[in-house]
């Protein structure tokens, strides 16, 4: 069983959507006979590279709310994250361009360390506070998570893989995924969201199951 599933590695319910899925996973009968994949998706790919912005600031000017009911938004999101065992500390963050994020994600994968990678990209944007938008801090982080240091930062520098991430970008609009988290199984069944572990248990037995009757 493959499971695909598309993310940007600043959005919060990708977090927490992991969280869940992963959850669902371990009590998973076949778990060990399951390959997850991570995909790109950029919350905004429009973003210029090397510019940030506070996300309170962006979330009242997307949504046409005040900063005071974004900040209490991003208090929300903080709760639900603690509920689920994660640190969220989403005051004074910035938004900006993921794109170099999602190429070395990209080698992560080619590599087989990619769902470590995007563990510690998350960690490191939502729980440790560290910018996730500049080329020494990502090698960093990716470097602590498997990858090697050098080729890291040969890729960064070299622009490989934008081809492939904008490419995975445009298999999300194919497939209808509008927001993300997007969990697509063996390219069947769909699971938009960050759904309740439950709901996730519900999906891997019944695609399993359809999968070998």
């Amino acid at each position: 069983m493959r499971i695909e599933i598309w993310a940007d590695v600043v959005c919060p319910w990708c977090y927490l959507g992991k969280r869940h899925f992963e959850r669902a996973l371990e009590g998973f009968e076949h778990r060990d006979q399951v390959e997850v994949v991570y995909r790109a998706f950029q919350l905004d790919p429009s973003f210029p590279p090397g510019e940030t912005v506070d996300v309170a600031d962006m979330l009242a000017e997307k949504y046409g709310m005040t900063r005071d009911e974004a900040v209490e938004k991003n208090r929300e999101m903080e709760q639900r994250a603690a509920a689920a065992g994660l640190e969220y500390h989403l005051e004074g963050r910035q938004a900006g361009n993921t794109a170099d994020a999602h190429r070395l994600v990209y080698l992560a994968g080619q590599r087989g360390v990619q769902g470590a990678v995007v563990e510690a990209l998350f960690k490191a944007y939502f729980t440790d506070e560290r910018p996730v938008f500049d080329r020494d801090t990502l090698v960093d982080v990716v470097a602590e998570a498997g990858l090697d240091a050098a080729e890291a930062r040969d890729v960064l520098a070299s622009g490989a893989f934008a081809s492939e991430v904008d490419a995975e970008q445009r298999a999300a609009r194919d497939i209808g995924a509008t927001g993300v988290p997007f969990f697509v199984i063996d390219r069947r069944y769909g699971v938009s969201g960050a759904q309740p572990a439950e709901t996730f248990a519900q999906v891997l037995d019944q695609a399993w199951a359809d999968a070998h009757q």
